[in-house]
């Protein structure tokens, strides 16, 4: 009985139709609350952004979501199941897709543009002051909407910028990237997207300590949240703390170990069948991908998971009726190997010699 009324707090369902459905029920209030709320969008947890904004908790991830008939249907499956932060990225090729389905539960009525936490991000070869604003309308335009809730600096190196070609190469075949890359001067012009109404906050993604403490120390908009790549084995603690001690939220892209990146030919690790994380699953009745998810949040850390699968996409989202004990996350923080996924080395062959290579 517990369970089910925890999972009814988180969800907004409406009393009346539960009230009908007890009735019903004669004598079975459990069964009547769990025929209810499968009728219903699972809930979500917020935390609250420096700027007094909330965020959910969980989002939804597009990154290497390129089948754009897919991609409409599993946006179609997290909406209805009640996910309301969806992450995107102009680099992603797929904000048009994200557009459209909105667009469409829009004009229909299901949902409100403000029940919709939006993020997107400066591309790479926008990393130039006067670029933000190109970049962010951009993406206005291909999401159908007039602003965004959360715009980042998707990476703290630039490239340069070359009209049609994101991702500029010489000769030789290393990227050409900018070596002038100024945060200073770009997160300025961020901050005018704020006073525009363009976005309602501002933040950063893949940066380091010393790259974030140099932008707090030069900005009247504090960033509000970092994305930065985060798992049972990459846990990042000493960024997160900086984070925490500065009133940055944190989002942990890949929180499940990006096993996504397959397609690329990248061997990634296999968090969901690592037997400690299987055990504690089997302990909560729940599937390792909730609990590598659920630690993530108990930590106040967001978590964007991706799945096109709808049985999976609502299992990412149905983890806020139940809390891992204080062993079992110490157990789960023990599983940190400093193991990176991402580096962009293979996506930008010679930008670790960018002087704003973060790691």
């Amino acid at each position: 009985m517990v369970y089910y009324l925890s999972l009814l707090i988180h969800t907004r369902s409406r009393l009346g139709g539960l009230v009908q459905s007890l009735t019903k029920s004669n004598n079975n209030s459990v069964t009547a609350i769990r025929r209810y709320l499968s009728n219903q969008t699972l809930g979500n947890m917020y935390f609250d952004l420096n700027n007094g904004l909330k965020i959910p908790a969980i989002g939804y991830g597009t990154w290497l979501s390129n089948d754009e008939q897919e991609l409409e249907n599993a946006l179609d499956a997290a909406l209805e199941v009640g996910y309301r932060h969806i992450d995107a990225a102009f680099v992603y090729l797929n904000e048009h897709v994200i557009g459209r389905v909105l667009n469409k539960w829009f004009t229909t009525g299901k949902l409100k543009r403000e029940d919709i936490f939006l993020t997107t991000k400066l591309p790479v070869c926008g990393m130039r002051p006067e670029l933000v604003q190109k970049y962010l309308k951009e993406s206005l335009a291909s999401l159908q909407v007039d602003y965004v809730d959360l715009y980042l600096v998707h990476v703290p190196f630039g490239l340069k910028h070359v009209e049609g070609n994101t991702y500029p190469t010489r000769e030789d075949g290393t990227i050409d990237f900018d070596a002038n890359t100024n945060h200073a001067a770009i997160w300025k012009s961020m901050e005018e997207l704020v006073g525009l109404g363009l976005s309602k906050s501002i933040g950063v993604s893949n940066f380091n300590a010393d790259q974030i403490s140099r932008l707090l120390k030069n900005c009247k908009i504090p960033p509000c949240n970092l994305q930065i790549e985060h798992h049972a084995y990459l846990q990042q603690k000493d960024l997160v703390q900086f984070c925490k001690e500065n009133k940055i939220v944190v989002t942990a892209y890949s929180p499940l170990g990006s096993p996504g990146l397959s397609k690329l030919g990248t061997q990634t690790p296999d968090l969901m069948g690592h037997e400690g994380v299987k055990e504690i699953a089997e302990k909560y009745n729940k599937t390792s991908a909730q609990i590598l998810l659920r630690h993530i949040i108990q930590k106040g850390i967001v978590a964007i998971p991706k799945s096109t699968n709808p049985e999976r996409l609502k299992q990412n989202i149905d983890i806020f009726d139940f809390k891992i004990s204080d062993e079992d996350m110490k157990t789960l923080n023990d599983l940190d190997r400093n193991l990176r996924i991402l580096n962009f080395k293979s996506l930008f062959k010679g930008i670790e010699n960018h002087p704003e290579y973060p790691f």
